[in-house]
């Protein structure tokens, strides 16, 4: 006799608090898994960094990393579980990065996490990879006023947003070309600085004379807030051939400098403007760049000047990691929003919100 098609079981709702959620993030180079509260408490939080695998080739090689991700996915979840103290079985609900990023590495943690929460018939979260680095402020600080603007700069993004309320996103402007740290790092590759270039920039800049070289900072002809940092890059790299600068140049400082100034320049304009035009009661700074101690600093003196409060995240929480993924789920968890069914559920290579 033909078997009977066994029904598939809708997801159950997750417990009253405490319950857990697993989250993961695999959108470009770090491996990550964390284990978060409803109550939004981190109970362990794992990064696996790549660097040194795509350090030969001065940037993120796609197909070694999502490789590197099916290497290493399982003994960072295991490593996040156990300082945890906790088991698969006891988690709720599951989270992951849904996009942007790297298509190959996304769908690594994208399919790893609809497997577990098809097996054990638990939620499945989705989460926006930009929404979750804004969420990472919020972790550090919890009752930042609203209206806010936020600045995310990463090495393969730069947008600008405006927070009317929790979990509303208002895409005010985003890079139209390379991301700010996309060219820091492809000048550091350049000068043969090494990879990731953005910290080896800042590191030798501390020390150079910002205003030795002079770069024009880019402005939209159509008056956006949208930023570019291809021209920037296209002067730094004439500098290089025209002083025939490299490693072990004397006026290399400088000229990193300047450069890294110019860069903090272009984002910190576009964020006053947009504040001129927005009037936020906060403005807020995330993404890995945001580690930057000259953009943290430029950052906080915008805050001073236009009179709102400034927030930063913590270094640890700048750059991919799994531990806000978890935070933003578990707030969408408690908002009570839609989720969408296990199998529904899928990747994108590209921020997709429109402008309002």
């Amino acid at each position: 006799m033909p078997k009977k098609e066994k029904k598939l079981k809708k997801s159950r709702p997750p417990s009253p608090a405490p319950g857990l959620i697993l989250a993961i993030e695999t959108s470009c180079d770090e491996t990550s898994a964390a284990v978060v509260s409803f109550e939004r408490e981190v109970l362990s939080s794992v990064v696996l960094s790549q660097d040194l695998i795509h350090a030969p080739f001065g940037g993120v090689v796609p197909e070694l990393a999502s490789r590197q991700h099916l290497k290493t996915i399982l003994p960072v979840v295991d490593e996040a579980l156990f300082r945890a103290q906790t088991k698969l079985e006891s988690i709720e609900a599951f989270a992951v990065t849904q996009g942007p990023g790297l298509i190959g590495s996304l769908l690594v943690g994208v399919c790893l996490a609809k497997g577990l929460a098809y097996f054990y018939q638990r939620p499945l979260i989705g989460v926006d990879h930009l929404e979750a680095h804004i969420e990472a402020v919020f972790m550090d600080y919890p009752d930042i006023p609203l209206p806010a603007l936020a600045l995310v700069v990463s090495g393969g993004h730069t947008s600008l947003f405006l927070l009317p309320e929790r979990l509303r996103y208002r895409l005010l402007g985003r890079t139209r070309d390379d991301a700010a740290g996309e060219a820091l790092d492809k000048v550091a590759k350049f000068l043969g600085l090494g990879y990731p270039g953005g910290p080896v920039i800042e590191k030798l800049a501390e020390a150079g004379n910002a205003s030795r070289f002079p770069f024009a900072l880019p402005r939209m002809k159509d008056n956006s807030l949208d930023f570019s940092f291809s021209g920037l890059k296209t002067a730094a790299l004439k500098y290089i051939k025209e002083k025939r600068l490299s490693s072990v140049s004397p006026e290399l400082k400088d000229f990193l400098a300047s450069f890294e100034s110019a860069v903090v320049n272009s984002l910190i304009d576009n964020l006053s403007l947009a504040a001129m035009n927005h009037n936020p009661e906060a403005i807020l700074l995330a993404g890995g760049v945001a580690r930057n101690r000259r953009l943290r600093r430029g950052f906080l003196e915008l805050g001073k000047e236009i009179g709102v409060k400034a927030y930063l995240p913590t270094p640890e929480l700048c750059t991919d990691n799994a531990a806000m993924v978890g935070a933003l789920a578990a707030l969408k968890l408690k908002k009570g929003l839609p989720l969408p069914s296990v199998l529904e559920l899928d990747a994108y290579a590209r921020f997709t919100a429109g402008r309002e």
